[in-house]
C-alpha cells in the first residue's frame, strides 16, 4: 500500500452522474476522504445543498461529500491518491488532463468507463499510474444530487487490473477500497475483459437506443434480438481480431465453450436476467433523452475500426452507426420503428451467408 495506512487514501471521483455518484456515495458512508469533482453546475449545487442520494432497489441512502465544480481543480492544494474517472468514454482524454496535475506521483487513475479507455488514461497519467477497470451496474439520474440505481452491492460487479505489470500488485488495494460498493474481481488480463464488456455493449447500447425502448423491450421487439446478438458478434470478431482472450466477466463461470457467438449469448442473458430491470435504460437511451451525444464511436466504432484494420467488415455496426449519427444529427428520431431499418440491414448480411 503506498498511501498512508492510518489515514488511509485520498480519493477522487471526476465525474459523479449515475454511476459516480452512487458509488462515490459508498465510500463516503465507509469514512473514505472522498471528494466529488462534477462539471454539472447544478449537481455539484445539490450535493453541496443536500448531500447525495442514492435510490437502491429497497433503501435509500445519502451521504455528505466534498464537491467540486471543474474549475476548482486547480485550486486543490494536496494530491489524490487514487482517482476515479467515471465520465463519458469520449471525455478521457481531457479529463485526465484536467486531474493529473492532482495525482500523487505514485497515484493510481481507474477508469469506470465504457469502452477501452485504459489506454487513453495511460496515454496522460503513464501506464505504471492506470488501472483497468470494467463496472456492471444499471442506473440512471435526471435530478441533481440524486440517482436511481438499480443494483444493489450484492448485483453490483467490477473487475481491475494494472496495464503494466508492476502495478498489478497494488491492484488489491483500490480492490479492497471499491469492494465498498459492490463484488470486484482482480484480473490479470483487464484489457480481454474490457473486450469483453465492449461486445455486449455493442450489442445493447445504441441498438436500444435507437429504437427508443429500455433494454428488456427492445431485446423482446420482434426481430430486435437477432440483430443485438448480430452486433455482439461482429464486436467479438474485433476483440479475437485486436488479440483478446475470451474470458467470464460479471460474475459469470469459467467459459465452458469456444464457440465465440455462443459465449456472446451468454454475456447478453446473464446482463439481461441479472443487471437489467423492466424500466433499464440504456446510459445511450439515457444520454439522447437528455440531448447529449452518446458513445458511438467509442463502442461500435471500434468495432469497425478494428475489423476494418484486419480486412473484415461490420455490416450491423456500421448500420447502428449510421442511423445513431443521423439521431443525434436530428436527421430521424430514435423510435420503435427504427428496428424495420436495423433487421433490413441484418437480413440483407444473412442471406449473404
Amino acid at each position: 500500500m503506498s498511501w498512508d495506512e492510518a489515514r488511509g487514501p485520498r480519493i477522487a471521483f471526476v465525474g459523479t452522474g449515475a454511476q459516480g455518484a452512487s458509488i462515490g456515495a459508498d465510500f463516503a458512508l465507509a469514512g473514505l476522504d472522498v471528494t466529488f469533482i462534477e462539471q454539472w453546475p447544478d449537481h455539484v449545487n445539490a450535493i453541496r445543498e443536500n448531500g447525495i442520494t442514492v435510490n437502491l432497489p429497497t433503501r435509500t441512502i445519502n451521504a455528505k461529500v466534498p464537491a467540486l465544480h471543474l474549475c476548482q481543480v486547480a485550486e486543490i492544494k494536496e494530491p489524490f491518491d487514487v482517482v476515479f474517472l467515471v465520465v463519458k468514454a469520449y471525455d478521457t482524454k481531457w479529463a485526465c488532463q484536467l486531474i493529473e496535475p492532482c495525482l500523487a506521483p505514485d497515484g493510481l487513475v481507474i477508469g469506470l468507463q465504457n469502452g477501452m479507455t485504459h489506454e487513453d488514461i495511460a496515454a496522460v497519467v503513464g501506464h505504471e499510474r492506470t488501472i483497468g477497470a470494467v463496472i456492471e451496474i444499471a442506473s440512471n439520474m435526471f435530478t441533481p444530487g440524486i440517482t436511481n440505481r438499480q443494483n444493489d452491492h450484492d448485483e453490483s460487479w467490477f473487475a481491475l487490473g494494472a496495464l503494466d505489470p508492476k502495478t498489478q500488485e497494488r491492484v488489491e488495494d483500490v480492490a479492497s477500497l471499491l469492494r465498498n460498493s459492490g463484488t470486484v474481481e482482480v484480473i490479470e488480463d483487464i484489457r480481454s475483459a474490457k473486450w469483453m464488456k465492449l461486445v455486449v455493449n455493442a450489442a445493447e447500447l445504441i441498438p436500444s437506443a435507437i429504437i427508443n425502448l429500455p433494454l428488456n423491450d427492445a431485446a423482446r421487439a420482434p426481430g430486435m434480438l437477432e440483430v443485438m446478438r448480430a452486433a455482439g458478434y461482429e464486436a467479438m470478431q474485433a476483440a479475437l481480431a485486436d488479440g483478446a482472450k475470451i474470458i467470464p466477466i460479471i460474475g459469470m463461470p469459467p467459459v465452458t465453450t469456444n464457440h465465440p457467438e455462443r459465449y456472446v449469448d451468454q454475456i447478453f442473458e446473464e446482463v439481461l436476467k441479472t443487471f437489467s430491470r423492466e424500466d433499464t435504460l440504456t446510459t445511450s437511451l439515457q444520454d439522447w433523452r437528455k440531448g447529449r451525444r452518446a458513445e458511438v464511436q467509442e463502442v461500435n466504432g471500434i468495432v469497425v475500426d478494428i475489423l476494418r484494420a484486419h480486412g473484415k467488415d461490420a455490416p450491423v455496426n456500421q448500420r447502428v452507426i449510421e442511423l445513431a449519427y443521423d439521431i443525434e444529427a436530428g436527421r430521424l428520431e430514435a423510435r420503435p420503428e427504427n428496428a424495420a431499418l436495423l433487421i433490413e440491414t441484418y437480413q440483407a448480411v444473412t442471406d449473404l451467408r
